[in-house]
This record gives C-alpha cells, structure tokens and sequence, in this order.
C-alpha cells in the first residue's frame, strides 16, 4: 500500500508561482511513474503532467507545457510541481498518483492507470 500526500498548494495572484509537493509512505516510489492531475469545480479530473519512474521521460498537458514542471526525488519518495505564470483557469484541487509500472521510461496520462491517489491540495489563481 502507498500512501500519498501533496502539500504546497494555496492562494495566488495570477501569474504568480506555486511548488506543490507530493510525499510518499509505505513503499518506495522508484519503481512508480508519477501524474498530477486536477480538478476543477463542476469538471471532470484531468491530466496535468507525468514523469516516468527513472525521471528521464515527462509529458505535460498542452494547457500547461511551459508554465509547468514535473520533477521527482526518489531518495527522498517525494514528486514536485513548479507552477509559474499561473492563470485563474488553473484553479483546481492538484492530486498527485502513482501508477506501478514494469517501464522504467513510461509515463500514462490515463486516469485508470494510476493505483494510488493522494487526498489533493487546492490551488486557487485570483485575477
């Protein structure tokens, strides 16, 4: 079992900045390629960002490819989102997953794919 917890998120003008963080417990995350997705109010979650579990492969969502990256420490079980240049339009909860694979270099933004999910952090972009 693998517990999941992000932190980081908060309130921000626009264009401003957020790093979301998301730790792990139970089981070390090197053998997991790692997502955040987000929702919004009165939408259906949707796909951010991924990295593979050796770190040499990501892919990112066209809303967000330049403002956002993705990046993992697996000394220290943790994945991180830098978020630059927000816009009110990224308002959403962030929820980072964890998706067991036997691909050192793949990565999925297949919501299914993910076993385990954190609890998510909200993230709120004023105008």
């Amino acid at each position: 079992q693998v517990q999941l917890v992000e932190s980081g998120g908060g309130l921000v003008q626009a264009g401003g900045s957020l790093r979301l963080s998301c730790t792990a417990s139970g089981r070390f995350l090197s053998s997991y390629a790692l997502g955040w997705f987000r929702q919004a109010p009165g939408k259906e979650r949707e796909f951010v960002t991924a990295v593979s579990s050796n770190g040499g492969s990501t892919g990112y969502s066209d809303s967000v490819k330049g403002r956002f990256t993705i990046s993992r420490d697996n000394a220290k079980n943790t994945v991180f989102l830098q978020m630059n240049s927000l816009k009110p339009e990224d308002t959403a909860i962030y929820y980072c997953a964890a998706d067991r694979t036997s691909y050192a270099t793949a990565w999925t933004r297949q919501l299914r794919s993910y076993d385990y999910w954190g609890q998510g952090t909200q993230v709120t972009v004023s105008s």
